[in-house]
């Protein structure tokens, strides 16, 4: 089984040729990624006028590129998609409106798939983890806790009431002045920062349920930050290892707390897993590592290459869906939002999250 997937929910534009091989497992035999962070730096975050306007210039020649350095034809293709959202509306009808096309002309099954169940099941191309899982998707637009039970199948056992963690790191980095992208940027000058300088608070640490909330944590850097003006080079480091430090501390515990209620709610998970841009912070990585380690569990990130937005993810989640007969229509709309199931409320017979923490 081979499938062409087509990402174009934020700003990256992508596409990617995945094959399902006789062992279950999947092989990426292309993945093509082209980068906005040039044309939005300026800007400090993504514009959506411009990011619609990039992925029309660019998806017909990275899909092209992508089925060559493939070496497979469309004919060769048993499936074609496309993530239908949630993203920026422009983005995602680009993509998703040439996915549809792809789909008429060469007369193959069309896939509308979910940019965060692409991000769910990507552990399942790159490491074959069974389900049930437990997964931290943490991204700029999403910070969720979710128990993967299956296909189409996904339970929320914490979410943010405000800040996705992503979009905390990319606010603090503009308040301190440091380029776009901010996740790398204040990963970078925590490196070299004293994290115990500045007393920031840790929002929700110890709550009941496993819901994050950063938005009062952001408030307290800038705080600091105007407190200390003009900072200097130092200041901006302390600042930022605060700040990183302070949300790896919430998030160790709200994915603690989410594996009581996993536990609790709906079995024993066979790994806990963590997608997403900012699976690619390494302190953060760590600390999960710790926590995995602690639970009897094994921890399971994607490639750098694949933690970002990307068309490997979407093609996976295809083939996933289509070896299962989700097969969608030509109509299928996109959906600029677009939530992933039931809350852990929804299930009959379990805990609450009160009770359950």
């Amino acid at each position: 089984m081979i499938v062409l997937g087509i990402e174009t929910t934020c700003d990256e534009t992508a596409a990617s040729v995945v094959a399902l091989q006789r062992d279950g497992r999947g092989h990426i035999l292309s993945n093509e990624i082209l980068s906005q962070i040039e044309e939005h730096a300026p800007y400090g975050g993504v514009v959506p006028e411009i990011a619609a306007r990039a992925h029309v210039t660019a998806l017909d020649g990275l899909i092209s590129r992508a089925m060559a350095r493939a070496q497979v034809s469309f004919k060769d293709l048993d499936g074609i998609a496309a993530a239908a959202g949630p993203g920026l509306i422009g983005g995602v009808i680009v993509g998703l409106t040439t996915g549809k096309t792809l789909a008429l002309v060469t007369d193959k099954p069309f896939l509308a798939v979910n940019h965060l169940e692409a991000h769910a099941l990507s552990p399942r191309l790159t490491d074959g983890v069974d389900f049930p899982y437990l997964l931290l998707l943490a991204s700029g637009g999403h910070s969720q806790l979710l128990a993967v039970r299956g296909v189409d199948d996904y339970v929320r056992l914490g979410t943010t009431i405000d800040d996705a963690i992503g979009e905390a790191f990319d606010k603090t980095a503009k308040m301190l002045g440091l380029p776009y992208p901010g996740g790398p940027s204040v990963e970078r000058e925590a490196e070299r920062g004293n994290p115990e300088r500045f007393a920031l608070p840790r929002p929700m640490l110890g709550r009941a349920g496993a819901d994050f909330s950063l938005s009062g944590l952001k408030t307290a850097v800038r705080i600091e930050a105007e407190r200390i003006a003009p900072l200097t080079n130092t200041d901006i480091a302390d600042l930022c290892a605060g700040f990183q430090a302070a949300v790896t501390d919430v998030v160790v515990d709200r994915t603690r707390a989410a594996l009581r209620l996993f536990r609790t709610s709906i079995g024993t998970p066979n790994a806990l897993v963590v997608a997403g841009g900012v699976a690619a912070n390494m302190t953060l990585r760590r600390a999960l590592q710790r926590l995995a380690s602690e639970s009897g569990l094994n921890l399971v990130a994607p490639p750098l290459a694949l933690c970002t937005d990307n068309g490997a993810m979407i093609a996976w989640a295809g083939i996933e869906r289509l070896r299962l007969g989700l097969v969608d229509p030509l109509d299928t709309p996109p959906k600029p939002r677009w939530p992933l199931m039931a809350k852990l409320s929804d299930l009959p017979d379990t805990a609450t999250p009160e009770t359950a923490a």
